[in-house]
């Protein structure tokens, strides 16, 4: 749904940051719709080289820039882009407001969102995911950051939403400058 959103605000010639890009699912399909360069954040090895051969098997390898690591950490010495976008990024992130800061601000016509709803179902699913990794005795956890803090961030670097679209545990936003 993501991806949709943002193919509708035009991305043709366009550049891309995708923070958290994973194994690259957002970039590949937006190359197909005309995006002319992309840079992807990510702090596991084994999802950049999931990308790399994706990259290189679907032909635009020479067209993506991988950055390695804490995207916070990162995020100064990355160059804007006309789209920025974090697909279920805010939820594994502690600390929200720096993360949509930062990320915010790099994003010169579009910013993409997705990131878990504010309702009970959601919230309940977090404290048993959160448990089920304390139990064996993994540090990751997840969070469910208040809707409207992201939403202030994003509008104090000059961001207002476009658009909306909720799903039982998600919400997609598109933010434009």
């Amino acid at each position: 749904m993501l991806v949709e959103a943002v193919k509708q605000k035009g991305v043709e010639g366009n550049s891309l940051l995708d923070v958290g890009g994973g194994i690259g699912a957002i970039q590949h399909e937006l190359f197909k719709a005309g995006i002319a360069r992309a840079d992807t954040v990510e702090a596991s090895t084994a999802y950049i080289d999931a990308n790399k051969e994706e990259a290189e098997r679907q032909g635009h390898a020479d067209r993506i820039t991988y950055h390695h690591g804490d995207f916070v950490d990162i995020a100064p010495n990355l160059e804007r882009a006309d789209i920025v976008t974090l697909e279920r990024v805010i939820c594994c992130y502690p600390d929200v407001e720096s993360l949509v800061d930062l990320s915010s601000r790099l994003a010169d016509r579009v910013y993409g969102l997705v990131y878990p709803r504010t309702n009970l179902l959601s919230k309940t699913v977090a404290i048993l995911f959160n448990l089920t990794m304390r139990l064996k005795r993994s540090p990751f956890r997840v969070f469910i950051h208040p809707d409207s803090v992201i939403d202030w961030v994003a509008r104090s670097n000059g961001l207002r939403p476009s658009s909306r679209r909720k799903t039982l545990l998600w919400q997609i936003v598109v933010y434009e400058r």
